[in-house]
């Protein structure tokens, strides 16, 4: 454990020499039979809660000379009480520094964990394009676990021969089962959105991949996205994933449901219909928001939904990254607390070439 921030940053790393400050106050204020020594053991006790093995060795040899101080100066040198203060306080400095060897044993541990949680992330969740043609683009990611960085939602832009592609996923269930998922979908879609000449056949080989090796047990839901190079439209294919907010030049707002939804991916052995393509205009000016239910879904403390469409006038930065950022703190703050659920954003704008 490494503090440096905050009230514990302060009072840590102070707390063992108070302790010992305090037992030789009340060792020359009271008579020298009431055997208050011994409690010098918390100096080194407390030192091993931050530090190295070094300050904690260096604690404890200044406990044993302080109790030496202390008798001497008292007269009691030579009484048993102060060898077994003495041997109390040997004591338990070695156990510090062996809970300090244990401690930084683990903290190295976990330094290696994140490091590579951190490759994990920029292999599975790597940077979008900025800038892919007349597109800009921008996203942002919450995870609902307290300091990951990456967990069930996905997202991808890909700029192919014929446009721009975009996915964004929910992975149902959390863990690492749900990051294995996100990983299988993102390389399912990475190869065949270079190779597929049409966003159905896109979505087709998607589906394929998934229940290959999902096997019925897990599902994805996912909305794929197309828009051809020169604009103008902009291509949907939707399944089980929640609508995209078309944001208007004008500032009006469209949630473009599909003709049917189609089951998520994972699940198609249960029948249901296929997912079908669906367009709508997509012209200079205009922005697309897609978003996990994690977004759509998440709850005040009264129990209500983030109103989402009423939330459109953030978009009006002209900043796309400072823009979705703002939504993304204005989501934080209605949740008062954190998210239930992973939520990620991705913001696509069409602007001039």
């Amino acid at each position: 454990m490494r503090v440096t921030k905050g009230g514990d940053g302060r009072v840590l790393p102070a707390l063992p020499y108070c302790v010992m400050a305090l037992v030789v106050v009340a060792e020359v204020a009271t008579s020298t039979g009431f055997g208050l020594l011994p409690l010098m053991s918390l100096g080194p006790a407390f030192a091993g809660l931050v530090g190295s093995k070094r300050r904690t060795a260096r604690i404890g040899a200044l406990a044993v000379l302080l109790c030496v101080v202390l008798a001497a100066s008292d007269g009691t040198l030579g009484r048993r009480r102060v060898y077994i203060a003495v041997v109390s306080v040997a004591g338990v400095t070695a156990a510090g520094l062996l809970a300090v060897a244990l401690r930084e044993r683990r903290d190295a541990e976990l330094a290696s964990v994140r490091n590579i949680a951190e490759v994990a992330q920029r292999v599975l969740l790597r940077p979008v394009p900025r800038v892919a043609g007349e597109l800009r683009v921008a996203v942002s990611y919450t995870s609902a676990v307290a300091q990951a960085r990456i967990g069930g939602d996905l997202y991808e832009v890909v700029v192919a021969a014929g446009g721009t592609r975009a996915v964004i996923g929910d992975v149902q269930g959390n863990g690492l089962e749900a990051v294995e998922t996100a990983a299988l979908v993102l390389g399912a879609f990475r190869e065949a959105a270079h190779d597929e000449p049409e966003l159905a056949g896109l979505g087709r080989r998607l589906a394929r991949a998934v229940d290959r090796e999902l096997d019925g047990e897990r599902f994805v839901s996912a909305l794929l996205v197309e828009v051809p190079t020169g604009g103008g439209h902009v291509t949907f294919l939707n399944f089980g994933h929640p609508a995209p907010l078309i944001v208007r030049a004008d500032g009006s707002t469209l949630l473009p449901e599909p003709p049917e939804y189609a089951l998520p991916l994972g699940l198609s052995m249960h029948g249901g219909e296929p997912a079908v393509p669906y367009s709508v205009a997509f012209a200079p000016g205009d922005q697309i928001l897609l978003y996990t239910d994690g977004v759509s879904e998440a709850r005040d403390g009264a129990g209500d939904f983030y109103p989402l469409a009423d939330r459109v006038a953030f978009l009006k930065d002209p900043d796309a990254e400072a823009a979705i950022e703002r939504l993304r703190t204005d989501l934080v703050d209605h949740a008062k607390g954190p998210l239930h659920d992973d939520a990620a954003m991705l913001l696509i704008r069409h602007r001039e070439a």
